[in-house]
């Protein structure tokens, strides 16, 4: 015992002379930005080229750090596991792009379907997988933004997690979900242009969506008509001005209250015809019809409507 005492006694005082500056005595400390140790007391540079084990990049601000960090990609919902699971690659090539012999395909081939099995282990996570990928899919197809996605994400998980799918299926769920994230997104796509990109029927995505909305207590404002009409200008090639005079149109027509009990994707569409013709930008209602996704007789309809609407407002 008084053997191994004195041992940890002679190592315990050869690290406090390491950590003592040889030169005069004082605290010596480490300074990583130049890789050396330097005494507090005199300035002696003890020790020089110490190896930096920091990254070899630069970050001015956390924003900055957090991009240039590579500690894996952030979990995100739109991923069934987060994406914290591994993904193996399907190509049979090593990281030199080199070709896999036979025995390593069979092993890769192996260990890609046991990882398989292991990121879906139950039917929860065999449902969330297909219901997000679909989602994935149908935001893809409508152009939303990555935001929208992620919050489609959260309303299903939500939905699912209280036990709202039995008797519905995954697929009007996954559409209700991105209709839903959309419309509290401010970027809404209207119920023909959710259908034409899913695989139910209208009449089950209006009212999955009801029955989704109502149990969850989503808040979920009804359409501006005015969210439409940067996309539908953009589609018909408009100028900024036509963009300026339909959303005009619309103002006024709320003012009057004949936006009330109507369609806003006809509203906008019929909007965005009136300020084309206003502007000299002639386009025809077919060529809206198209992009709007919704008849000709609609837009003929709320185009007097707003017309008339801005001719009985007031002189200013």
């Amino acid at each position: 015992m008084t053997q191994r005492t004195q041992t940890q006694e002679t190592e315990e005082e050869t690290a406090d002379q390491d950590l003592a500056c040889p030169e005069c005595g004082g605290n010596v400390v480490a300074d990583e930005e130049r890789g050396e140790t330097v005494c507090t007391e005199c300035g002696l540079v003890v020790e020089e080229g110490e190896i930096d084990r920091g990254p070899e990049w630069r970050a001015f601000d956390s924003q900055e750090k957090d991009e240039k960090s590579r500690v894996g990609a952030p979990t995100t919902n739109m991923m069934h596991d987060k994406g914290l699971s591994t993904n193996i690659d399907w190509r049979d090539k090593d990281a030199y792009g080199n070709s896999l012999d036979a025995k390593q395909r069979q092993k890769m081939q192996r260990l890609r379907k046991w990882n398989e099995r292991f990121r879906t282990r139950d039917s929860k996570e065999r449902n969330l997988k297909q219901a997000l990928g679909e989602i994935d899919r149908m935001a893809s197809a409508l152009g939303l933004p990555e935001n929208v996605r992620e919050t489609a994400s959260v309303i299903y998980r939500r939905a699912l997690d209280e036990n709202l799918l039995p008797g519905r299926s995954i697929e009007g769920v996954s559409t209700a979900s991105v209709y839903a994230a959309a419309r509290q997104a401010g970027v809404p796509r209207s119920l023909d242009e959710i259908t034409d990109v899913s695989r139910v029927e209208k009449s089950e995505i209006a009212r999955t969506y009801r029955y989704v909305v109502r149990e969850l207590g989503l808040e979920v404002k009804p359409a501006d008509p005015e969210s439409y009409v940067p996309r539908f200008a953009s589609d018909l090639d408009l100028s900024e001005e036509s963009e300026r005079r339909a959303r005009q149109l619309l103002q006024n027509a709320k003012e009057q209250g004949v936006h009330s009990g109507k369609s806003p994707v006809g509203l906008a569409a019929a909007a965005v015809y009136a300020a084309s013709l206003l502007t000299n930008e002639k386009t025809t209602q077919a060529a809206v019809s198209d992009v709007a996704d919704i008849s000709e007789v609609t837009i003929r309809n709320r185009y007097h409507e707003l017309l008339e609407a801005e001719q009985d407002l007031p002189a200013a």
